[in-house]
């Protein structure tokens, strides 16, 4: 086996990272001004992402998604949150270069095959490319 340097390797081109940051120790049970605070920064990130209801996937190269997860926790912490815990899975690819939303539209449309409605709702998606973004609905509930 050749010897590898270990501190000569790089990061992933492009990842996908679905995330949850999960502010603790907050005076009541809703979330949603963070929420909505994390959504204004993917915004102005330029990065492809999608809010759901357990957190937001983002894609990008692997440095710019994990440098935008880590300012998630900056910012959170500069609106008075002492502590966040998140949740992180990444994934990486190096045979084909394919968008989430690509994989989301794939499993839609076999589900649309069985002939039924795909899925009950579409969620928003947003990148660098798009023209017009909605706002960030912020609920009690979250």
């Amino acid at each position: 086996m050749a010897s590898t340097d270990y501190k000569a390797l790089g990061t992933p081109p492009v990842c996908v990272a679905d995330f949850c940051l999960i502010p603790i120790g907050t005076p009541g049970p809703s979330v949603s001004s963070e929420v909505a605070a994390v959504q204004r920064l993917m915004r102005a990130s330029g990065l492809t992402y999608s809010m759901h209801s357990a957190g937001t996937t983002v894609e990008g190269s692997w440095d710019e998604v994990m440098k935008l997860i880590g300012q998630a926790h900056t910012l959170v912490h500069q609106n008075g949150v002492l502590r966040i815990q998140s949740d992180i899975r990444v994934g990486t690819r190096t045979d084909k270069k394919q968008h989430f939303s690509e994989k989301v539209s794939k499993v839609e449309s076999i589900l649309a095959s069985d002939g039924g409605e795909p899925h009950a709702k579409k969620s928003s998606t947003f990148g660098p490319r798009d023209e017009a973004r909605s706002g960030v609905e912020e609920s009690d509930d979250r």
